[in-house]
């Protein structure tokens, strides 16, 4: 086993997998930016390393610094958490020609799922159901033949994307030129690379994913699904496990054909399969895999009672997986709510500012995974991402109840946040009825934010007074009368 252990990463990410190597006895080190010298997973580590400034390319995205910072501080292995550097084979090479340990899948896996166009192939010759659809087009002539072919709507998005970035629903021939440039654009922003592929689109689908989890050794399992399909801009809002749609005979085929894709690819370690599945005829489609951990791991472990993170420590490490897939069983129901600082109601535009106050939910069957605190700051830099509020109960109902239960408990003052979106969503009767699919926030939510209430109005008003009278009285120190109603800052009127 590893005696300490680099993680690439910051925010909540950082503290779960530094909490699972705090539990194995494994010594943490963290990198930072400028912008995170206060970030609660740099006091948390046991030891931290500052590695640029706060623009991403900077500091977190740089392999040399990164690796750098692992080899002076003595880390036999790196974790690169989701998101950076977790899905970057040349980084995995990089770390296994320092003679370190990358915890994650092979760079052969990576690079062959990193690439759309090629995963779609490799997939296709495994026999992994995929999107009717092509590849490799070179232009705008050849976008249209093949849209006319499988019909439309189509969707043309990134070959090297994800996230929803490079990415356009096109419904008619007329739209095809605008969307091919423009997702273009936006994908050579993103991922340095303009190329697309072109798929059918299935109206009103839902986003249904696989985690699967290999060891070294050759052994391969599936841990269930997680319906994801509460999103916007193609990102997911809530995650849930079990799908509320799916027969036991249709989880046991796309948990099937989710192994058969990790095979393909010689894949260990922890990874997801992600599928499209249309409700009307439960035919379901490869869509991408990602190569890391996932955002939503909480889900997994909360109905499978794994820890995620420790085992891709363990399994890095050498040790074999225990479990077969007749071990392994789903228990309860447990639903996942991102807390982003972004503004629902106007876009989804991100916030930034300090925290002036974040208070937990607590409770039973209540987990919350967070990056902050009262008193952190929220950068234009990062990811929006504040938390994760996870519960788990008996059944969706009971889990629905205690979800709604500990949005209403959870207290964000300072910034913007999606808390009353997400309080909005599970309180509509098309998610306790499992029918929301991965547009419906788009195309059939409509939502207005409450009204602040009396009372924040009123705190709000008194701190801003509050914050002028100190200014007023930073102000006026020269002043040589100290008692001078004139420049006095308590509201005095003549």
């Amino acid at each position: 086993m590893f005696g300490k252990i680099l993680i690439a990463n910051r925010g909540e990410i950082a503290l779960r997998i530094m909490r699972a190597c705090r539990e194995l006895g494994i010594k943490t080190v963290a990198v930072y930016s400028s912008a995170d010298r206060d970030s609660p997973h740099v006091w948390f580590a046991d030891e931290a390393v500052e590695i640029g400034e706060a623009a991403p390319r900077e500091s977190y995205l740089s392999i040399s610094k990164v690796i750098q910072a692992a080899k002076a501080t003595g880390a036999q292995a790196i974790h690169p958490g989701y998101g950076f550097l977790s899905e970057n084979a040349d980084f995995a090479e990089s770390v296994a020609a320092a003679e370190l340990t990358f915890i994650g899948p092979p760079a052969a896996a990576i690079r062959a799922m990193g690439d759309k166009a090629q995963a779609k192939q490799t997939m296709k010759a495994a026999g992994v159901p995929t999107v009717p659809g092509a590849e490799n087009l070179a232009g705008e002539a050849e976008f249209l033949a093949v849209a006319e072919q499988i019909g439309y709507p189509v969707l043309v998005k990134a070959t090297a994307g994800g996230g929803g970035k490079g990415m356009r629903v096109v419904r008619s021939a007329r739209e095809m030129p605008e969307a091919l440039d423009s997702a273009r654009r936006e994908s050579q922003n993103a991922f340095g690379d303009d190329r697309l592929l072109i798929e059918k689109y299935i109206e009103n689908a839902h986003h249904i994913e696989i985690q699967v989890f290999g060891d070294k050794h050759g052994h391969l399992v599936h841990l269930f699904e997680r319906e994801c399909s509460v999103q916007r801009r193609h990102q997911k809002i809530i995650e849930e496990s079990p799908s509320p749609l799916l027969t036991p005979e249709i989880r046991e085929q796309m948990g099937e054909a989710a192994i058969t894709a990790a095979r393909a690819v010689g894949y260990f370690n922890a990874g997801t399969v992600e599928f499209i599945f249309d409700p009307r005829t439960t035919d379901f489609y490869f869509l991408e895999m990602n190569t890391r951990l996932q955002v939503e791991h909480p889900v997994t472990e909360a109905v499978t009672g794994l820890d995620l993170a420790q085992w891709q420590i363990r399994v890095a490490a050498g040790e074999p997986f225990p479990y077969r897939q007749a071990d392994l069983t789903q228990r309860g129901h447990a639903i996942e709510c991102r807390l982003y600082a972004e503004d629902a109601a106007g876009g989804f535009l991100p916030s930034t500012g300090r925290i002036l106050q974040f208070i937990e939910p607590r409770g039973p069957g209540i987990r919350v995974d967070t990056g902050i605190v009262t008193g952190s700051e929220v950068t234009r830099f990062y990811d929006p991402l504040l938390a994760k509020i996870i519960v788990q109960a008996e059944d969706r109902p009971a889990a629905i109840r205690r979800m709604r239960a500990a949005l209403k408990e959870t207290i964000l003052h300072g910034v913007t946040s999606n808390l009353d979106f997400l309080q909005a969503i599970l309180a509509r009767p098309e998610f306790a009825e499992g029918q929301i699919h991965t547009r419906w926030v788009e195309t059939e939510f409509t939502w207005q934010p409450p009204a602040p209430p009396l009372e924040a109005l009123i705190a709000a008003a008194l701190a801003d007074a509050a914050i002028e009278n100190r200014k007023s009285e930073i102000e006026n120190r020269h002043e040589p009368d100290p008692f001078s109603p004139w420049k006095s800052g308590n509201g005095f009127r003549n």
